[in-house]
């Protein structure tokens, strides 16, 4: 059985939502628990709608919810050990659950998971992976708002980090990985990027393909499978995609609606329109993981609807199943056994 931690209290809807997509899960996935941790008072009517959750759920108490205008600093020193983010969290590290799920308050499910969980030996910062569809399927794109301003040795680590996440959730052996970068010559780019190339070129054989540096629509073709970048550029490229998909979506519901003959011709239509509504479907993809650290979270976009959050469960879900965190492991150990040059301990990056 997979026991999965739910932060009910987290998003802009609240249990209302994430309760239902519990039981979306619990529907597709016959070995999957839940613990939910929330106010007694918002989250117990909800569970009570639903009796076949009961079987596979356990809810926990909790006298605090973090807000989603909370500061970071605000959410771990104002009462984090009652709060259920915080009991989601620690569950992870205790055992009693293999994931934790919140679409609460990003920054603060950041801190209190590094607090909680500690970022692995070798890893100065975490990171955001998101699941980004492309015209070749899908690729793992990071950092997306954890890091802003990341080093060379941080970009080489994310690299590492996604690349285990893509063997763990595509089953590749060896996927390809890109540095995002304002243009593919060797020569362009901040020191950074370009520093971080020369390390992965000479990094000899481990569980990738280093293919160079990619530009920004390289993502949306799906050129390598990993896209490395540090959180600044990372997150506005997400948040614009988003936005797109959403723009592009109103502009064909417009046109369609605008006349009779527009109308007859989406009947006539309708089927290519509907794979083209699900391959554009921001639900499919939602589902931010956290990576670097001992233990898997997933933050889910915090406007997700029960379709959404069910996603962002799977995602978690997928990850435990495939052994994420066992994977990531074997590479760091080696890539740094291999290169001991380019370690620093993340307690060395915490004092600095």
């Amino acid at each position: 059985m997979i026991r999965i931690s739910i932060d009910a209290m987290g998003g802009d809807h609240g249990p209302g939502v994430l309760i239902p997509a519990l039981l979306t899960v619990a529907q597709r996935r016959t070995d999957v628990r839940f613990l939910v941790y929330g106010r007694e008072d918002a989250v117990r009517p909800e569970l009570n709608k639903y009796p076949k959750l009961a079987a596979v759920t356990e809810f926990f108490h909790c006298d605090i919810a973090v807000r989603m205008d909370d500061k970071p600093s605000q959410a771990l020193r104002h009462g984090r050990w009652k709060s259920s983010m915080w009991k989601a969290i620690e569950a992870v590290k205790n055992g009693e659950a293999e994931a934790c799920i919140s679409a609460g308050n990003t920054g603060a499910l950041m801190a209190m998971s590094k607090f909680c969980l500690r970022t692995m030996a070798t890893i100065d910062r975490p990171a955001i992976a998101a699941i980004w569809p492309t015209a070749r399927g899908e690729s793992v794109v990071l950092d997306v708002g954890a890091t802003i301003g990341a080093d060379a040795h941080q970009l080489v680590d994310f690299a590492i980090l996604g690349t285990g996440m893509a063997r763990a959730l595509f089953g590749m052996e060896r996927p390809t990985v890109g540095l995002l970068n304002v243009g593919v010559e060797e020569i362009k780019g901040q020191e950074e990027v370009k520093e971080a190339g020369r390390l992965l070129r000479e990094a000899g054989k481990m569980a990738m393909d280093y293919h160079g540096f990619v530009e920004g629509d390289d993502i949306g073709k799906g050129t390598v499978d990993v896209v490395v970048t540090e959180g600044f550029a990372g997150n506005i490229a997400l948040k614009t995609a988003e936005g797109t998909a959403r723009q592009i979506g109103g502009y064909l519901r417009a046109a369609m609606s605008r006349t009779l003959m527009a109308k007859i011709g989406y009947l006539f239509a309708k089927g290519a329109f509907d794979t083209l509504r699900e391959k554009m479907d921001v639900r499919r993809a939602n589902g931010g993981v956290f990576l670097g650290l001992n233990g898997i979270v997933v933050k889910s976009h915090g406007g997700a609807d029960a379709e959404g959050f069910a996603a962002a469960i799977e995602l978690g879900y997928d990850m435990v199943r495939n052994g994420l965190l066992d994977r990531i492991e074997a590479d760091l150990d080696l890539f740094h056994a291999r290169h001991p040059q380019a370690t620093r301990s993340s307690e060395l990056a915490d004092e600095n």
